[in-house]
């Protein structure tokens, strides 16, 4: 198969969708691979690495998309990269279509084959292609809110972990999944007091196992959720509905009443957010202050760590890019039912459930998707 790997375009975003060592896989494997010079670079992946993977280096991305029939990238497609797309490409990457219509149109109207990396699943029903890069942001979103506490940045003025004679900040975590846990995995690091909201006892039990009295879980009721993050120092969103929009925990109220120079860190941006005051920022400018209260935003977050994040995301989806390419895709999607569930769009059809509620749009079963193709 034609395999094309775009540079990315979006804000500060430095990822690369296959590294050198997935495009040897792919080549040792027969397929052929058409990369757009320069979308490594930034990370150490240069264009002569790419070549001696055995990739065709390309000037720019119109011929990586006049080659390709599978399209490989890490951020949903920007505006002049979605004008590229047609009937004849497959395009798998992070799209967060239900919090995105325009993109949605978009793709419903190329005619493109989509799969998302965030709704594909495993046989333990979770999300093996979002798994790393929430990791990433997990731990990310204690560092960068530790960052915005500090007074220059707007924050509070509070050190996370303390001092002897002073009392630790206090972060306020809102779901215990993967993006909960890895931050709840720092912030104890850094010595803070830490509470976890969620509605799931099996995650507050594995939680409460792992720390013990160092943390403190929570189920999540309003009225619960209202009194911890009105105290809160630092509060991190990280709930997620598989495909679909994220819930609006924190109304605007609630922003209102917390405390001068908090620290919200909305992980669920990229679904939404999980705040009625959230909107998207990016690396470049990543924060915003409402009500007194510092706003982190920014829906790449893991693009801050670009090589971490291409590594550890490489691991996940080359296995997946590998059955596409050597199987076709529309068997490769038949076959496999855990990598049918990243179908989102296909020939003008959305395929997720959440996405069409999101946006009050027919949804289509993937067989129906898959027989059009």
């Amino acid at each position: 198969m034609r395999i094309g790997v775009p540079r990315e375009i979006k804000n500060h975003e430095y990822r690369v969708g296959l590294t050198p060592s997935s495009v040897a896989e792919l080549c040792g494997h027969g397929h052929a691979v058409w990369v757009e010079s320069q979308a490594g670079a930034a990370i150490g992946f240069g264009d002569a690495d790419y070549a001696a993977a055995g990739a065709r280096v390309v000037a720019d991305a119109a011929e990586v998309f006049a080659a390709a029939e599978l399209i490989v990238k890490v951020k949903e497609p920007l505006a002049a990269e979605r004008a590229r797309l047609g009937a004849q490409h497959t395009l798998f990457t992070y799209l967060h279509l239900a919090a995105d219509r325009t993109q949605t149109d978009e793709l419903l109207a190329s005619g493109a084959t989509c799969i998302a990396y965030e709704t594909v699943t495993d046989a333990q029903g979770r999300l093996p292609l979002l798994a790393p890069m929430s990791e990433v942001a997990g731990r990310m979103a204690i560092q960068v809110g530790a960052s915005c506490l500090e007074k220059a940045r707007g924050g509070r003025g509070v050190l996370l972990g303390g001092v002897p004679g002073v009392a630790p900040g206090k972060v306020v975590i809102l779901g215990g999944g993967v993006v909960g846990s890895q931050a709840v995995a720092m912030a104890v690091g850094l010595g803070a007091e830490v509470c976890v909201l969620d509605r799931s006892l099996d995650a507050l039990r594995r939680l409460d196992a792992q720390y013990g009295n160092r943390i403190v879980t929570l189920y999540s009721t309003g009225s619960a959720l209202r009194e911890r993050v009105l105290a809160a120092d630092l509060v991190i969103g990280s709930v997620l509905i598989p495909g679909a929009a994220a819930p609006k925990l924190i109304d605007a109220e609630m922003i209102r009443q917390m405390q001068a120079g908090s620290v919200l860190v909305d992980v669920a941006i990229d679904q939404g957010g999980c705040a009625e005051t959230s909107r998207p920022t990016t690396h470049a400018e990543p924060t915003y202050v409402l009500d007194g209260v510092v706003h982190y935003c920014v829906t790449n977050m893991p693009g801050g760590v670009a090589r971490t994040s291409t590594l550890a995301l490489n691991n996940a989806t080359l296995p997946c890019v590998l059955a596409l390419a050597g199987k076709g895709v529309r068997r490769a999607l038949s076959e496999d039912p855990y990598l049918r569930q990243g179908l989102n769009v296909a020939a003008g059809g959305i395929g997720n459930a959440g996405v069409a509620a999101a946006h009050g749009l027919p949804l289509h079963s993937a067989e129906v998707l898959l027989a059009r193709l």
